[in-house]
C-alpha cells in the first residue's frame, strides 16, 4: 500500500509541470520510482531505504518516500539513527529550496513540522506496539507462572497425602508384624495366646482401614485452597491409647503425658506424628526393646517430646524401611518453627526428642493446668 500510494503521488507531481514532460519531470519520475519502489523493503532494511529517499528528497525533491520512510524507521527503531536520519532529511528538505525565491526561509520553518509529524506519528505507533507486545509477553508469563504454582501446589498435595498416608498405615502394619511375629517366634503357645493375638490381629488390620478409609474420605472432599488436614487432632488420651496399642503388641513402654488439652492445632499433631513415628521405628527395628515416651508441654515453654528405647535384644529389623519416616517427621517440627534430633544413646539405644514452639499470647489463672498421664506400673 505504501509503495502504491508514493507512486501515485510521484506521478501526480511528475506531471504537475503544465507544458509537458520536461527533462526534470522525467527524472523525478524517475528518481521517485526508484524511492518508492525501495519502500517494498522498508521492514527488513529500515535504515538503508530511509537513507535512499533522503537522497532522492535532496536530489529530486519527493517528499512522501522520505515521509514514508521515516515514519517506517520510527515505529522499528527511536534512537541516534532515527534522530540523525530525520534531521538528515530536514537538512534535503531545506537544502531542495535553495535558490527559490522566499522558500528556503520558509522550508526552515515549515520542515520540523513536515518532518516530525512522520516520526511522531511512527514513533507513537511503534511505541504502542511495544507496549502491547509487552502486555502480551507478561501475560504469557503470568499463565506460565500460574501453571507452574498449579503444577507445584500438585506436587505438594501428593507429598502431602504420601506423608499422611505413611504415617496413618506404617504404625498399623508394624503392629500386625509384631503380633505375627510373636506367633511365629512361640509355636508352642496356647489356644489362649493365638486367639488373643489373631484377635488383636484382626482389630489392628480393621483400624487400619479405617484410618485408610478416613484420610481417602477427607481427600475427596477437600475442596479448600490450601487444603484441609487429613487427620482429627491428637489429644494427650490419643497419646495414652497410642502407647497402649504397642503395649498390647508385647513393646514394654512406659510414658509419661503433661500436656494441656488446650495444645494448638498444628502442634498437637505434630507431638503425635512425633511419637507415632518413634513407636513404628521401635516396632520395625528395635524389637522387644524397652522404651520410655516422655511428652511436656506448657503455654509459654513449648512442647518436649522424646522417646527412647534401649539396646533392641533381636538383630535385624521387622520390617523393610523406606528411610522417609525421619525424614518428614522433621520437615513436619520444622514447619512449625521446632527442632528434631534423633541419635544413638550412650547405652546403645536411640533417642528420638523433639522441641516444638507453644506461644504464651494470652495469660489466663488456671487455663495452662492439663491432665498428667503416669503409667508407674512400667517403671
Amino acid at each position: 500500500m505504501f509503495v502504491g500510494f508514493s507512486l501515485l503521488t510521484i506521478v501526480a507531481q511528475a506531471a504537475s509541470g503544465g507544458n509537458g514532460w520536461g527533462g526534470r519531470d522525467w527524472y523525478v519520475l524517475g528518481v521517485g520510482v526508484v524511492a518508492s519502489a525501495a519502500l517494498f523493503w522498508r521492514r527488513r532494511f529500515p535504515a538503508t531505504v530511509t537513507a535512499i529517499t533522503v537522497l532522492g528528497m535532496l536530489t529530486a525533491a519527493i517528499f512522501v518516500p522520505m515521509g514514508l520512510a521515516l515514519l517506517t524507521l520510527a515505529i522499528r527503531r527511536r534512537d541516534l539513527v532515527l534522530a540523525g536520519l530525520g534531521f538528515a532529511g530536514y537538512a534535503a528538505y531545506v537544502l531542495n529550496s535553495w535558490g527559490s525565491n522566499g522558500q528556503f526561509w520558509v522550508s526552515i520553518f515549515t520542515g520540523p513540522f513536515l518532518v516530525g509529524t512522520w516520526i511522531a506519528v511512527g514513533a507513537y505507533v511503534g511505541a504502542r506496539r511495544d507496549l502491547m507486545v509487552s502486555l502480551r509477553d507478561r501475560a504469557e508469563r503470568a499463565e506460565a507462572e500460574r501453571e507452574l504454582r498449579s503444577e507445584q501446589a500438585r506436587l505438594g498435595e501428593r507429598a502431602r497425602i504420601a506423608q499422611e498416608m505413611h504415617d496413618v498405615l506404617a504404625h498399623k502394619v508394624s503392629l500386625i508384624a509384631l503380633h505375627a511375629g510373636g506367633l511365629e517366634v512361640n509355636p508352642a503357645v496356647g489356644a489362649d495366646k493365638v486367639e488373643g493375638s489373631a484377635r488383636l490381629i484382626r482389630e489392628t488390620a480393621r483400624q487400619a482401614m479405617e484410618d485408610l478409609r478416613e484420610v481417602l474420605g477427607v481427600l475427596r472432599t477437600d475442596v479448600s485452597v490450601a487444603g484441609a488436614d487429613l487427620t482429627p487432632v491428637p489429644r494427650a488420651a490419643d497419646l495414652e491409647r497410642l502407647v497402649a496399642a504397642s503395649q498390647n503388641a508385647g513393646v514394654s513402654v512406659a510414658y509419661e503425658f503433661v500436656l494441656p488439652d488446650d495444645v494448638p492445632v498444628v502442634v498437637g499433631r505434630t507431638v503425635y506424628r512425633v511419637v507415632q513415628e518413634s513407636l513404628t521405628n521401635v516396632h520395625k527395628h528395635a524389637r522387644g526393646a524397652a522404651t520410655e515416651v516422655k511428652v511436656h508441654g506448657a503455654r509459654g515453654q513449648g512442647v518436649t517430646v522424646r522417646v527412647t528405647n534401649v539396646r533392641p535384644v533381636a538383630a535385624g529389623s521387622l520390617l523393610p524401611g523406606a528411610g522417609a519416616g525421619l525424614v518428614g517427621l522433621r520437615e513436619r517440627v520444622q514447619l512449625v518453627g521446632g527442632r528434631l534430633t534423633t541419635g544413638p544413646t550412650a547405652q546403645g539405644g536411640w533417642r528420638v526428642e523433639a522441641w516444638l514452639p507453644w506461644e504464651d499470647h494470652r495469660q489466663i489463672p488456671g487455663q495452662n493446668d492439663g491432665p498428667v498421664y503416669v503409667d508407674e506400673g512400667e517403671r
